[in-house]
């Protein structure tokens, strides 16, 4: 279904094929800026030729952001080259690594075509968590440019004695990239440094895609203050400590703004939930939102996946353990504003302002024993239709505490201290050893992946989720259990790919409509595709023929074998 930002999609494919033959587009209608698209096969996507070729294209679905659109369903529905036969041990594996100076936390993103080129060049966008952005010939494998986000006499941060990032933080959070934005494209990113005089950094980029230069006179400090006496207060205002803070959650891009979340490290105080917004045109602050103003904790963590949208402008995520307001206003929100433990909708509209939320009802006692939501990811689904015709604008998220909810975006349902009975759906226990990884989406599925648990696939009937699920795979995952991602040539196709975070890192494909049955994983072939240990917050990108999964040192990548 067509919505104002996936027209905005349109927009930037057509700019981009501007001199090609053919296209077509992602026709789920994703909610983000989202170019990519591919030659065919027999083509090199690297090409250094200084004439145009005349090719015909198909448009495969890029990777512009985290999962690649902002509903996170992480979904590339035109994915015509990877298929389930030829997706095997004998004809797929390791093509390629892309060294980098430090670990890939972020999930790369992938580009087509740069804008201002008179030739096709696919760019591989890489940051690291030693402050690095590269840009690679996707294919070929070639360093196009490389740039460091930490200012002379700077360094990286340290791990702020917590383990979760660890043993420095540079970029954390997944970028996000806009095509239309300077001479050549855009991509924004946040990056944590540390001064000589032991003093923390968190500063906003804007790289040119084309050089790595800064664009709209960045970089810019990320500062903030907010009405409230919590935890970071200080005469009525909460003031932001950028060393008490890191920015996980990937960023996202919405109406010209880009929006950012911000955790702790570990549960270290003092600290609270904000998100921010900056002009992706200029880099000034437009708005600002605190999320436990007059408490403590609410860290907005959920495991690298990105903030999330739709299609009215509004903000979906979840809030890790923090205060929350037990007393209610007439209109049944915290009657201070302090929304721990919630699965959250935000406002872009006139700034950030809270427009509605889902909190369980034992959301104290969770808060208290660190069960909280804040560990996982939430994912905005299309328009579901029940068996009576009536559309639904459903939302899911899970977390600690093994529920998988599903709330209903028109009216999330609140807090009832009693029960959550006003929930849309809640189906409790369904993820043993709780959830610190993403879900993904395909053809009326959620694909969700546990701690220490197999992936498992929950089909949608009648606008609701089964309260078992159709398929599980074999593998049991450990912490953090897995972040999927489906490639698929429209509803055909399907496949499931997961990471498994062990030593070595294991890339597995499932054939979507049964999880039971691998297709392959990257131990089949001994020692020829393993990549090295796993790396916790990574979720593979499918694209092209290609999928790109993050490492510890660099980026591995998986195609179709000479």
């Amino acid at each position: 279904m067509r919505n104002w930002l996936s027209l905005t999609c349109y927009l930037l494919l057509i700019i981009g094929l501007a001199s090609m033959e053919t296209g077509t587009v992602r026709a789920s209608g994703p909610n983000s800026p989202q170019v990519g698209d591919s030659t065919s096969a027999a083509q090199d996507e690297d090409q250094d030729s200084t004439t145009e070729p005349q090719l015909t294209v198909s448009y495969t679905g890029g990777a512009l952001t985290y999962h690649y659109s902002a509903d996170r369903d992480g979904l590339n529905n035109l994915e015509s080259i990877l298929t389930p036969s030829n997706v095997n041990s004998n004809s797929f594996g390791k093509v390629h690594f892309f060294a980098v100076d430090g670990k890939v936390d972020a999930q790369p993103l992938y580009v087509f075509k740069l804008l201002g080129s008179s030739n096709i060049k696919n760019s591989l966008l890489i940051a690291t968590e030693h402050g690095s952005v590269y840009s690679f010939a996707a294919i070929a494998g070639t360093q196009r440019w490389k740039v460091s986000t930490i200012p002379a006499g700077e360094t990286p941060s340290d791990d702020r004695s917590c383990s979760q990032v660890t043993p420095e933080i540079g970029i954390t959070a997944t970028p996000v990239i806009d095509r239309t934005r300077g001479p050549s494209g855009a991509i924004y990113l946040v990056a944590m440094s540390k001064d000589s005089g032991g003093n923390y950094h968190q500063r906003l980029h804007a790289l040119d895609l084309k050089t790595g230069a800064e664009l709209f006179g960045g970089p810019v400090e990320i500062r903030a203050t907010y009405p409230g006496r919590g935890d970071e207060g200080n005469n009525g205002n909460q003031i932001f400590a950028p060393g008490q803070h890191e920015v996980r959650a990937g960023l996202l891009e919405l109406g010209g703004i880009i929006y950012m979340a911000f955790t702790s490290h570990c549960d270290h105080n003092p600290y609270t939930g904000w998100i921010m917004a900056y002009n992706a045109q200029n880099l000034e602050q437009t708005a600002v939102l605190n999320v436990t103003p007059n408490g403590d904790a609410g860290g907005i963590w959920m495991a690298g996946t990105g903030l999330a949208a739709d299609s009215g402008g509004y903000i979906y995520f979840l809030i890790g353990n923090g205060t929350f307001d037990t007393t209610l206003t007439a209109q049944g929100l915290p009657i201070n504003g302090d929304y721990g433990n919630a699965f959250m909708k935000v406002s872009t509209s006139g700034g950030l302002t809270v427009a509605d939320y889902f909190n369980m009802h034992n959301t104290v006692q969770e808060s208290n024993s660190d069960e909280d939501l804040g560990s996982g990811g939430a994912i905005v689904l299309p328009d579901l239709k029940d068996n009576n015709g009536l559309v639904h604008h459903l939302a899911v998220g899970a977390g600690k505490d093994t529920n998988l909810y599903v709330v209903n975006r028109d009216n999330m349902g609140k807090f009832n201290p009693n029960n959550d009975s006003a929930i849309y759906q809640e189906l409790v226990g369904a993820l043993p050893g709780g959830v610190w990884a993403n879900p993904a989406y395909f053809n009326n599925t959620i694909y969700y992946g546990s701690v220490g648990n197999p992936l498992k696939a929950f089909p949608i009937s009648n606008a609701m989720l089964a309260t078992s699920p159709s398929s599980k795979t074999s593998t049991s995952f450990g912490y953090p259990g897995v972040s999927p991602a489906v490639s698929a040539n429209g509803i055909s196709n399907g496949i499931v790919w997961a990471v498994e975070n062990s030593n070595p890192a294991v890339l597995h494909a499932y054939d979507a409509t049964n999880l039971a049955k691998e297709l392959y994983n990257s131990n089949q072939a001994g020692s020829r595709d393993q990549f090295g240990p796993g790396n916790k917050f990574i979720t593979p990108v499918i694209v092209n023929g290609r999928v790109f999964v993050g490492t510890q040192t660099g980026v591995a990548e998986f195609g179709l074998l000479p």
